[in-house]
């Protein structure tokens, strides 16, 4: 009974182990996302943060709705992104230790 409970505790920790070096790959990758015809550009971590945001002059000097409806579309493009990509290698790791996940 104690050997198959270390056996689970040893998993669990090489889990964690495992989680935290996917975060830290995640916060080292960059994703770029453009929208409004390459007139905003987003620059988003896997891990969700926004790095940087660039909005073309011509923009933002127009209409305030669809600068506003512009960058939403964007943001979101760019947080579905990193979304997959964070998913994506969340289930690798989970897959490699506990099969059939």
């Amino acid at each position: 009974m104690l050997g198959k409970f270390g056996d689970m505790m040893g998993k669990l920790q090489e889990m964690k182990q495992k989680a935290d070096e996917i975060k830290l790959k995640l916060d080292r990758t960059l994703l770029s996302v453009e929208g409004a015809g390459g007139d905003i550009k987003i620059t988003i971590t896997g891990n969700r943060e926004i790095k940087s945001l660039v909005i073309a002059p011509g923009l933002q000097h127009g209409n305030t709705e669809e600068l506003e409806e512009q960058l939403t579309v964007t943001l979101n493009k760019a947080l579905f992104k990193a979304n997959e990509l964070n998913d994506d290698e969340m289930k690798s790791v989970a897959s490699g230790m506990l099969p059939g996940m």
